[in-house]
């Protein structure tokens, strides 16, 4: 008889290997691929009602997609605003860690106030955004009124709701999103900037042909995050807009919640969510794929 190759020592390493991945194998299908599998099972039914049960309506609702206009303003609302915050919010994001990051007088208090926002629950940042915001009396409209400028309503028009919206969302992002930038700013050899220097680049070329390459691992992270939240943040909209006006600032995931809680229509909203998820699915892979091969690790 032939020994097994791992040996006895390897068996019981690939049984421990598989015993401490057990409890995060346990925790991530419980909490995100049963509940993925169930959703879209859901959304091949209509919605018991009453004595009425569940019935089996197969793609009935994923085409019913195709011709609901408010599903297709929310989905490009939601673009809109994906593309309205992901890239502002990073630059501004690396833009502040580098400020923070050089030595300037008051550097600690810089930071808090940078990190502020970030700690600030989204209802709270909601309604001081929303005494910004409002007609006549908003902060905005007292500095135009100073000017001699007309008050605007910022949040009632559908010219304006939307990039409102986007304003306070990356008021809130940035920060957080700088804390990541800070430390891997931190972790980047001082060596690599100053050889740099003495081969005679200027500070932009420093930043391009060093700094940044050495932050694409970090960028790739925050980028992730940042479009996750793109398709995930609609606690602001309760306070601001309620998706108004007239579904101008209405969001997939807002949407959803109306269409599950609001009008009680689970299947539809089941179907609704696995287009979101596809779409950040895809999303996530083209990044990694394609982002990835741009990362330069230490």
């Amino acid at each position: 008889m032939t020994a097994h190759p791992l040996g006895n020592g390897g068996r019981l390493a690939a049984i421990h290997g598989w015993l401490l991945l057990l409890p995060a194998a346990v925790l991530l299908a419980a909490f995100t691929h049963y509940p993925a599998v169930a959703t879209f099972w859901h959304s091949l039914f209509t919605t018991p009602r009453g004595n009425r049960p569940a019935r089996f309506i197969g793609a009935d609702h994923y085409r019913d997609l195709l011709a609901d206009p408010i599903f297709w303003t929310a989905l490009q609302n939601n673009l809109v605003f994906a593309a309205g915050t992901i890239l502002p919010s990073i630059a501004l994001a690396m833009a502040m860690a580098l400020w923070v990051n050089a030595r300037i007088v008051g550097r600690g208090l810089l930071r808090l106030a940078y990190f502020t926002p970030t700690v600030l629950p989204m209802i709270a940042v909601a309604n001081i955004w929303l005494f910004f915001y409002t007609p006549d009396y908003g902060l905005f409209d007292q500095l135009r009124g100073l000017f001699g400028l007309p008050a605007v309503n910022w949040l009632g028009s559908g010219d304006t709701a939307l990039g409102a919206v986007i304003v306070v969302t990356v008021w809130k992002e940035a920060g957080f999103f700088m804390i990541f930038y800070l430390a891997a700013l931190q972790q980047i050899p001082p060596e690599l900037g100053e050889a740099a220097q003495l081969e005679g680049a200027s500070r932009w070329q420093r930043f391009w042909r060093v700094t940044f390459p050495l932050l694409m691992p970090t960028t790739l992270f925050v980028l992730i995050n940042a479009t996750i939240n793109a398709f995930r943040l609609v606690d602001h909209l309760f306070v601001l807009t309620r998706g108004g006006p007239d579904n101008a600032t209405s969001l997939l995931l807002y949407y959803i919640y109306e269409v599950g809680f609001k009008f009680w229509d689970q299947g539809y909203a089941a179907a609704l969510t696995m287009v979101l998820l596809s779409l950040l699915a895809t999303v996530a892979l083209l990044k990694f794929f394609w982002l990835e091969r741009k990362v330069h690790y230490q």
